[in-house]
């Protein structure tokens, strides 16, 4: 059973998906859109459900500090809802307040990277954390 998590922004689409067991999640890639002109992306969306065969997404549901919905969120619920009528798979969202800053510091701390490449990476690495969260929250997919 795999899981396709996304780290849905206004100009770009982290993907990463599950092991089949449900443990772990890897970073797939970043997915170019642009909210402005409402291309989302779901072509290519498409073409990694067909690769990878999940049985739903996990998004990442930005929430405000004091735990309120705001523009970002609703948009990522927006995104949620076009996969869902496009694709009929089952839809999560996970609280992802901080995990951009998480993986920014990763990046910072561990891989040493420089700010060029850390924006080119820290989607794909933010959903990955998106994913992983969900994962560690819910259990192992696969009983």
């Amino acid at each position: 059973m795999r899981i396709l998590g996304l780290d849905v922004g206004s100009r770009t689409v982290g993907v990463a998906v599950s092991d089949m067991l449900g443990w772990t999640a890897q970073g797939v890639e970043i997915i170019r859109i642009n909210e402005d002109e409402q291309e989302f992306g779901l072509d290519r969306m498409a073409e990694l459900v067909a690769q990878y065969d999940p049985d739903g997404f996990v998004l990442g549901l930005p929430k405000n500090m004091n735990n309120t919905i705001g523009p970002r969120a609703e948009a990522a619920q927006y995104y949620g809802e076009l996969l869902k009528a496009k694709f009929g798979l089952p839809i999560d969202f996970q609280d992802e307040r901080l995990t951009t800053v998480e993986a920014e510091r990763m990046l910072v701390e561990e891989a040493d990277t420089s700010r060029k490449k850390r924006k080119q990476v820290i989607d794909k690495l933010a959903a990955s954390l998106i994913l992983q969260n969900y994962l560690d929250r819910k259990g192992p997919l696969v009983k």
